[in-house]
């Protein structure tokens, strides 16, 4: 921690040197404007006009991934992958001779799961991906509440699916994975590029950095949530028959379980939006009414096969995770909300 005096230079005017080393590594020079904002209680942020994220570039090394992981490929992918979520403009792939097929391949195939992501230049040793994402054309909150809905659609369809023995239903279920995987990715990227530059907070409708860690809990959170949907969707093609094999009233449970649990979903990610503590409230009371659900439905199934009891438990298993998941995030939202003036507390 580096202490600094302020000074006075005027009747009304105070000022506090910046450090060198900082200045440096920034490249502020004399005459040089700054941005000065306060991004929290007691809390003034200094950005330099050079912090800019469509500035940063990254170059991966396909070599460096061969030489130590029998899945170098995967690796190249996820490194992309990654580059992509801490807020790289430009992503460049290279190897010391030509790329081989595979891991243009693996490029590509980067390229197609994340959203503005596009190959500007190619040669044989080299390509060179540009993001074309701007922040300020996306709200995380807006983000969020996509990411719930998209996973609360395919969790709908997965047991409708299972319910009338389709396929195609959960299939369609499956095709949506994808665009959820986007939308997180893109948050992960929002959440890490608006945390290195505090001027970005705002930019995707935050008042500050302040709520950054919780989202981040948040968004991962939702992601599992439609693992969980698709892990449903995936016991019904897998199923002989794509259905469960109970009787009608126990399926009408397990779709009843499934409304609670999506209004649980929803409900807890507006309390995160909205601050809202009496939201979180309400998720508490909600979870505390399914909590034992999946023990309830089990203990009224009838005998059947280890196999077909499993595919039973799997399913309800997805949906009381779903709403735990959903209770860590009024848990967040309440932090959240209790981090606010509000009925409920006065903060001085």
């Amino acid at each position: 921690m580096d202490t600094r005096k302020v000074q006075r230079l005027g009747p009304s005017t105070l000022a506090m040197t910046l450090p060198a080393e900082w200045a440096r590594a920034q490249n502020v020079e004399k005459g040089e404007e700054i941005t000065v904002r306060e991004s929290g209680k007691g809390t003034l942020t200094i950005t330099p006009e050079s912090a800019r994220e469509e500035d940063t570039e990254a170059t991966i090394h396909v070599e460096s991934f061969a030489a130590d992981a029998p899945d170098s490929v995967d690796a190249v992918e996820r490194a992309i992958v990654g580059q992509y979520v801490l807020g790289r403009r430009i992503i460049h792939v290279e190897s010391d001779g030509a790329l081989d097929s595979a891991h243009i391949n693996a490029v590509y195939k980067a390229e197609t799961q994340l959203m503005g992501l596009g190959v500007i230049e190619e040669t044989p040793e080299r390509i060179t991906i540009r993001c074309s994402v701007d922040p300020e054309d996306f709200d995380l909150d807006n983000l969020l509440q996509r990411l719930e809905n998209t996973g609360s659609t395919m969790r709908g369809e997965a047991v409708k699916a299972l319910a009338h023995g389709n396929p195609d239903i959960a299939q369609r279920a499956l095709n949506r994975e994808r665009q959820a995987n986007k939308i997180f990715v893109l948050c992960l990227r929002l959440i890490f590029t608006a945390y290195q530059n505090p001027n970005l907070a705002r930019a995707v409708g935050l008042d500050g950095g302040f709520p950054l860690i919780g989202y981040r809990s948040v968004v991962k959170n939702l992601e599992l949530t439609a693992d969980n949907a698709e892990d449903i969707a995936e016991i019904v093609l897998e199923t002989e028959g794509h259905t469960l094999d109970i009787d009608s009233k126990i399926l009408r449970r397990i779709r009843e379980f499934t409304d609670q649990v999506d209004e649980i979903t929803k409900l807890s990610v507006d309390a995160v939006v909205n601050r809202d503590y009496d939201a979180t409230v309400e998720v508490r009371k909600l979870f505390k009414d399914i909590e034992d659900r999946e023990d309830d439905i089990l203990a009224d199934l009838p005998e059947m096969e280890n196999e077909k009891l499993l595919r039973v438990r799997e399913v309800l298993v997805s949906l009381q995770q779903t709403a735990q998941y959903a209770m860590r995030n009024a848990e967040i939202a309440a932090n959240l909300a209790l981090n606010e003036q509000s009925d409920h507390t006065t903060i001085n």
